[in-house]
């Protein structure tokens, strides 16, 4: 089952699921958290809870999409209780886009290999480990907290500081902590994982930094498993002409790391496990306009789209104000 959140014309929250014939609205049911809680109580599943609620009138979710009411697929009235994260070096192919950046400002001999290459390798040994086994760490990286998590339609904010802003077409875990500290997978959605590719390519140490951005999830959740193989295209669109497009492959046969060990090696630390928080994990990319020579402006609209998610994710690029910063000593 896909659902989406979305703001109905009159103004109020829904909920609603995708069926053959278009979306529906779940009666009695204003948020996605809402029914991850009813599921978790239950001892049951988030799509469950939605069936057991009944599918009530249609909804046209395309209008809410084109108009601005669509919100990301799951949110918290308190957005300090989001954590947005992610791995990196996680696909095939994800070393050599992230070497190429990076060894046009390094100065290593061809004959050694980079940080990167050395992490992917790693992966590459030992991600998959067998099951009930624990497999090597990956990459990780924090990108802020749900102040940061923008809507399907809404604008990425490049901060004015930046020297680029640039997308990362992802697929994103969605996680509730349950009361007594237990990880709940609720499902997954697309996401843009929106980052600055010049100052990380000054220095991968500056990876930190440029991970420090918005970034955009949905429009639908899909519950369930994960597909093994996931198809799907990156494009920017500039004037509302395409002006980069892009195959991009995830899933776990297109990856270096099972789903279960970037899970265990996020989910091992306690302060992620506090309950009531909720965690947008994103699992890395091999595909990058950056990576192409492309060059973001003002203006330029991200679309992300993948069957197996339903409408594509599609974000304008603004670029913020700049802004003086004052700390006072008190």
């Amino acid at each position: 089952m896909n659902l989406v959140q979305l703001i109905s014309e009159k103004g109020k929250r829904q909920v609603a699921a995708r069926t053959e014939d278009g979306f529906r609205i779940v009666r009695r049911t204003r948020s996605v958290l809402e029914l991850a809680h009813a599921a978790i109580e239950a001892g049951t599943t988030v799509a469950a809870i939605a069936e057991e609620r009944r599918l009530g009138k249609a909804v046209n979710v395309d209008a809410a999409y084109e108009e601005g009411r669509l919100l990301p697929p799951i949110d918290a009235p308190d957005a300090a209780h989001i954590h947005l994260t992610g791995t990196g070096l996680t696909h095939l192919g994800s070393a050599a886009t992230r070497d190429a950046m990076h060894k046009k400002v390094s100065a290593e001999k061809e004959e050694n290999l980079t940080d990167s290459m050395k992490m992917f390798q790693m992966g590459l040994e030992a991600g998959k480990p067998e099951k009930g086994k624990v497999g090597v760490q990956p990459e990780w990286f924090y990108k802020g907290n749900g102040t940061m998590l923008v809507a399907p339609g809404a604008a990425l904010l490049s901060p004015a500081f930046a020297d680029d802003g640039g997308e990362e077409p992802e697929i994103a875990g969605i996680y509730l902590i349950g009361p007594d500290g237990t990880p709940f997978r609720l499902g997954f959605a697309l996401a843009n994982e929106f980052s600055d590719h010049i100052m990380e390519r000054v220095n991968y140490l500056y990876l930190a930094h440029s991970k420090l951005r918005p970034c955009a999830i949905g429009p639908e959740l899909r519950t369930g498993k994960l597909p093994a193989h996931i198809n799907g295209t990156s494009r920017i669109l500039r004037k509302g002409k395409p002006l980069w497009e892009k195959p991009f492959l995830s899933g776990e046969d297109n990856m270096s790391h099972t789903i279960a060990n970037l899970e265990h090696h996020h989910f091992k630390y306690e302060v992620f496990r506090q309950p009531g928080d909720i965690h947008i994990h994103m699992f890395g990319t091999a595909t990058l306009s950056f990576a192409d020579g492309i060059r973001t402006e003002p203006g330029d609209v991200f679309e992300i789209e993948a069957a197996d998610f339903g409408l594509p994710l599609r974000n304008p690029l603004r670029v913020s104000k700049p802004e003086k910063v004052k700390i006072k000593a008190i």
